[in-house]
This record gives structure tokens, sequence and C-alpha cells, in this order.
């Protein structure tokens, strides 16, 4: 196999994450371009890459008009930026990875799909959860009849009182018209995990949730607009400095640290607290994402799942309880352990690699994600790719609808918008 010549569109902490795989693997991938509209991150990427400065631009109009004989693109935008590059990139015959979700709209969805179809080219979507270590194991007991034909799945994600407050109240996701609605920003990842591992697409959902405690009406008697000026902030759960101070000072210069600063030092962690989005109060800030939801679903055949997903606990590995008619599986994120009905035993079996959280890197998934992608990119086969065109739009069309299904009070089907 050729080395496989990429560019990347969006160079912030996603985008960052995959072309790491490229430090690993020397020989088998290179960046030759990257467009990013912040400055200092396209030159850090520029510069971290070997890319000419002739090959790094301000927009992905520019990247994907220039004649730069790249195979494929990483499109690591924010969510809102996700269609256009990608359509594009079809256009001009890209392989194309994409980071989750697909768009912040079903129409988009649907676009994305139709224009990778159209061209026939690669896209492979980062849903990283399904090329973990854990999942595969998870997806081989199931396959291989480990209890025998699935009938219910119970699947939990706890994320986590502090990543909640980061991400989806003070961050980039904490506000549906910025990005989107919280269950496709961050669990759509759980909603195609289940669809994998049941291994059929999603027919109909119903869900229940909403927003019930980052609200400015329960904000603390006495509380500032920011932590760094406020009297209860030693007392508060969602304390800005003794997150980002702690993480600070134990070395940990990484997300979620990298993303309020990129300097790690107390001065410019201090100013960026004093100025920045990550400082304020996470009762006076302008977030409505959902802080707690439940999905329930129905699979082609009469399979039944339920997620749940909140913020209020201390975060770590996802839980999952599959549900079969010989047997029942419990997983932990780490391991997995088959409870047999006939013979009554309980047997653990753990991955190669254990699961982890996104700083570490989703269990292997990230790289995972990378390894199967490249591949496929350099040999032409597609079936590496097990986040591809069909399976992510199912999951996603499920995703949406779920959310329509909260609004509504209502059983939804799921099915391709008119």
């Amino acid at each position: 196999m050729g080395v496989v010549r990429l560019a990347l569109i969006g160079a912030g902490d996603r985008g960052n994450s995959y072309a790491r795989w490229a430090f690993g693997n020397p020989g088998r991938i290179e960046f030759a371009a990257v467009a990013e509209p912040d400055a200092e991150r396209r030159e850090r990427f520029a510069t971290a890459h070997g890319i000419s400065p002739d090959a790094a631009f301000s927009g992905w109009e520019e990247l994907l008009a220039a004649d730069l004989g790249i195979d494929a693109v990483i499109i690591a935008t924010q969510d809102k930026d996700h269609a256009g590059p990608a359509i594009a990139a079809a256009a001009r015959g890209y392989d194309i990875l994409l980071e989750k979700p697909l768009a912040p709209s079903p129409e988009d969805c649907v676009r994305i799909v139709d224009a990778v179809n159209e061209a026939g080219v690669m896209l492979a979507v980062c849903h990283v959860l399904r090329y973990s270590p854990y999942t595969q194991l998870v997806k081989e007991l199931v396959d291989g009849g480990a209890i025998g034909e699935v009938v219910s799945v119970q699947h939990h994600e706890p994320v986590g009182f502090w990543h909640q407050a980061h991400s989806f109240v003070r961050g980039n996701w904490r506000r549906e018209d910025l990005s989107s609605f919280m269950l496709l920003a961050k669990s759509c990842h759980d909603i195609d995990w289940l669809q994998h591992i049941v291994g059929r697409d999603i027919a109909r959902v119903s869900s229940f949730g909403g927003l019930r405690h980052f609200r400015p009406e329960n904000r603390p008697d006495g509380a500032a607009d920011r932590c760094l000026d406020c009297s209860v902030e030693p007392d508060c759960p969602y304390s800005a400095p003794r997150l980002y101070f702690g993480r600070l000072h134990a070395g940990e210069h990484r997300w979620p640290l990298s993303v309020v600063t990129p300097v790690f030092t107390e001065e410019a962690l201090t100013a960026a607290l004093r100025e920045g989005p990550y400082g304020r109060c996470v009762y006076a800030c302008d977030n409505d994402v959902v802080d707690h939801q439940v999905v329930a679903m129905e699979f082609d055949g009469g399979v039944s799942a339920t997620f749940t997903m909140n913020a209020f606990n201390t975060g770590g590995h996802r839980r999952t309880r599959v549900f079969g008619t010989r047997g029942e599986l419990v997983c932990d994120g780490e391991t997995v352990t088959v409870h047999d009905f006939v013979t009554r035993t309980a047997t653990e079996h753990r991955p190669k690699t254990a699961g982890a959280d996104a700083a570490g890197g989703h269990g292997g998934g990230d790289f995972g994600l990378m390894e199967a992608f490249v591949i496929a990119v350099a040999t032409g086969d597609s079936s590496h790719i097990l986040s591809g065109p069909a399976q992510t739009l199912n999951s996603h069309l499920a995703t949406f609808a779920a959310e329509q299904a909260r609004h509504e009070g209502a059983v939804i089907t799921v099915a391709r918008p008119a």
C-alpha cells in the first residue's frame, strides 16, 4: 500500500486527535494540506506535519479548489459546518472521514449521504466507539451467540458533572443554535453503538428529559457571574478554578484544559477564566441543551432498548446490559461478563485495551477508526469501514426522531425526511 495523502479541514481538538495517528505510523499517511480559520492553530498544525505555507488555508473552499494531489479529507469542523465541505469533497472525488454528527439537521444528513453515494466515494463517520477493542469484544460475543438471540438492551452514558459543565453549559455545545441538541452532539455515539451491537436498524423511538439544573433560578445566593469573583465558588461542584487549575497543576496538558487555553501557565489560565467562556458561572450561561434524557427504542424485528444519559454522576465508562434468550451480558466499559442460563456460570472477558473516556482516545477507538479508514483508502475496500453512510444515516435519523419524540410526547417512526 502506498502513502495516503490527506487534508485536514478543522484543526481543533478532534482534528488533531485523529492526526496524531500519523506520528505512530510513519510512511503510511502524510498531511498535504490544512484548512483552519484560526491562524495560530493552522500554523501549529502545518508546522507539526510539515505542510508548506501555500497548502495551509483559512477556509475549506480554498483547500478544495486547489490541486493538491490528495486522496482523502478529514473534516473536523464544528457541527453546523459539516455539510458544505463534505458535499464539496465528495464532488471532487475525495474519500471522507467526517466527525460526528453528520450534520445538525436530518435534511443535511441525507444530503451528505446522497452526495457520497452519487460520487461513489467512501465515507467513514467518526463513531469511534464502533472501532474500540471493547466494542469489538461485545459485538463478537453477541454475534457469536453467547447469549442466544438478543431480546433487549439497557445502556447508560454517564456524561459526568464536570464534563457537562465544560462542554454543554460553558462550552461549544451548550446551545442548539450554535451546534446541535444534546442527544445529537454527545449521545449519537450511543444510539449508533446500540444499532451496531444489535445489528438491526432502529424503527421507532420515544424519549423524555430536559434541562433541570443548569438554570438561572438554581443560582446560589451570592454567586457571581464568574468563578474567580465568586464567594460561593469553594462549595460549588462546578467550580472552574477547581477543575482547570487542578488539571494544570497535575500536568494534564490536554483536553479539556487544551480547549480553555493553548498556553499551560497559571497566568494564561487565569486570563482565560477571567475573560473567556470557561470561567462563567454555570447558572449564568446561555445554555439550553438538556442535562438528562431517556430514549426507548424498537429495532427491526422487535428488539427493544433503553438509553439513558445524564450529567449528575462522576463520569467514567458507559454501562450496558444485553439480555438474550440463553444468557445475559454485563458490560462495564472494561470487562464483559457472560452469564449463561444453561450452565449457571459467569465468565469474564477482557478486550486487549480497556475502555476509556474522550480524553483517553475512546478506548482505542480514535486510532482504530484511523487504521480502518487509511486501509480502506489505500486499498479501495470500504468493508474496513464500520461506520459507513447507511448505518450512520439510520442511527442519526433515530436520534432526530428521539428529540422530536421528547418535544411532542409521542412515539416516532424513524424515516427519511420527506
